[in-house]
């Protein structure tokens, strides 16, 4: 391994902030990482870390190599892109990641048809719930719900998210069907909830144009979309949901819209994401396809809900 592959590991270890994280991304064994960083402070004839059993620091020579590092970094990535769009034909590796609601039904068809016209390509789809840091894993694309909070990145929205209130027609006729937002605080309701975010509350938009909250009652709580679905689908609770959420159909049978008449303030909208404006071929190829799989003007979401253009915009 050269100088400038062992200084691109070593930012991968500050970034990471352990070397056991970054020997998982790379998929190699720990001691692999220690030996390679150990060459390098022997290479350079300085301590780049102050190592303890548990954690470590950067030396002030280190910290002068990490700033060198990050930009061997983005000069190599330039580099293979400017040599990338001089082939006609897209070809490499394009790494994607997204949660994984959004790779399962809206990414994967994308792909399929990608690679069945590019068949160059090589795809990698990482499905994580958690926000990755796309620059320090190397990744060339994400999907998200939500503007990114980096600002160093490149956010390119791509479809509107509205809210939905949807039950089953069973639990309607079990709890009965409610008439205004008060109404919901006296039903069980399935919400989202994770490590960094928890639903006990509705927005809405009342008959003045003013913004409300409405208490509900949580009995089931889950980080996985499809668990919440299935909870709805139970006739058990009814589900606060962004309109992303419905790849398919809703049919009458299944989950009925209910107060269609209040207002509710959209959802965070769909996001790409990525960390430069000059794309390569395939990514900007990519990105692209996905646009207008999603939907150009109207997201695709919303014409697999019948009627939903006149729904939740208040009267």
């Amino acid at each position: 391994m050269d100088t400038t592959s062992r200084l691109i590991m070593l930012l991968e270890v500050v970034e990471q902030g352990s070397f056991s994280k970054a020997a998982e991304m790379r998929n190699i064994d720990r001691s692999v990482i220690s030996k390679q960083i150990t060459k390098l402070e022997e290479r350079l004839g300085v301590r780049l870390l102050n190592r303890t059993t548990r954690s470590f620091s950067l030396t002030a020579a280190g910290a002068e190599m990490v700033k060198k590092a990050k930009e061997l970094r983005l000069m190599l990535q330039d580099t293979v892109q400017l040599a990338e769009n001089y082939h006609q034909e897209p070809r490499g590796l394009l790494r994607i990641t997204s949660s994984g609601y959004i790779g399962k039904y809206y990414l994967m068809p994308v792909i399929n048809d990608f690679q069945k016209r590019f068949p160059q390509v090589t795809i990698e789809l990482r499905l994580e719930d958690r926000v990755i840091d796309i620059i320090s894993e190397g990744f060339d694309l994400t999907f998200r719900v939500g503007e990114p909070k980096d600002s160093s990145l490149i956010a390119r929205k791509l479809a509107r998210n509205r809210m939905m209130i949807l039950a089953t027609q069973t639990f309607i006729d079990t709890f009965g069907e409610p008439k205004d937002m008060t109404d919901l605080a006296q039903l069980p309701a399935a919400m989202y909830s994770s490590s960094h975010i928890r639903f006990n509350t509705i927005d809405f938009i009342d008959a003045n144009g003013a913004a409300q909250q409405q208490v509900i009652n949580p009995v089931f709580r889950s980080n996985d979309v499809e668990a919440l679905l299935a909870k709805a689908l139970s006739h058990t609770a009814f589900f606060i949901a962004p309109s992303f959420l419905f790849a398919n159909h809703i049919h009458g049978d299944k989950l009925v819209p209910m107060l269609t008449h209040i207002q509710l303030p959209d959802y965070k909208a769909m996001y790409a994401v990525y960390p430069h404006r000059d794309l390569p071929v395939r990514t900007r190829l990519f990105l692209d396809a996905a646009r207008h799989y999603i939907g150009d003007v109207t997201p695709r979401w919303e014409l697999n809900i019948p009627g939903f253009s006149g729904m939740y915009q208040g009267k």
